[in-house]
């Protein structure tokens, strides 16, 4: 029940509300820019002002689908409806799959399940957002990203540190951790390839 709730919040399609509210259905956010249904190509086609809300309502349904979760099923639930949501949004059914890439979504995850680790994967995407070298390499900035929080995750659990108001640290932790960031690799993967052939 917890996957499923948290797949559904997932597909929610806020960047397709965007664009039918700011454009009237004239711009499609899958087929303009980047092609990808996300904030980044929301502020590049729609402007920053709808590009940041996609951005939070992102990550509010990445922390919403974690908040039900554990709800119905505990500490392994917010774990299990977290990474499930990131799912729905990397490949929403209502949408033939084609979602987006789920970094914001799992960052939502990160906030109500992880949120000691918040500030640290908050600041690591800052770096690696505004040095060149790494702009101009998302696939390979993603993969350190993805690598630091399952490496924190780890380093909690093992440790039994505390986590603010997420669940206590179990072996969840970072295997929720890796299973999103193994979805979330793969969509930058899969969108790095075409860009590769060319």
């Amino acid at each position: 029940m917890a996957a499923t709730l948290g797949y559904l919040a997932g597909t929610l399609p806020s960047a397709d509300l965007a664009a039918r509210l700011a454009t009237g259905g004239a711009t499609d956010l899958r087929a303009a820019g980047s092609g990808n249904p996300g904030a980044a190509n929301a502020i590049a086609q729609l402007g920053p002002g709808w590009g940041y809300a996609v951005l939070v309502a992102d990550v509010a349904k990445g922390a919403a689908a974690c908040g039900i979760g554990r709800r119905v099923a505990g500490s392994a639930g917010a774990h299990l409806a977290g990474t499930a949501s990131v799912v729905g949004h990397c490949f929403p059914v209502w949408k033939r799959f084609r979602g987006g890439k789920g970094v914001a979504t799992s960052a939502g995850q990160c906030l109500a399940t992880f949120p000691a680790y918040t500030p640290i994967d908050l600041a690591v995407a800052g770096l690696t957002a505004t040095a060149p070298r790494w702009k101009q390499r998302a696939y390979a900035s993603t993969v350190v990203a993805s690598l630091g929080w399952v490496g924190a995750a780890l380093l909690w659990w093992r440790r039994g540190w505390p986590n603010g108001w997420g669940p206590r640290p179990t072996a969840a932790l970072p295997l929720a951790a890796a299973a999103t960031s193994g979805v979330i690799v793969s969509r930058f993967a899969a969108a790095a390839r075409p860009a590769a052939g060319r």
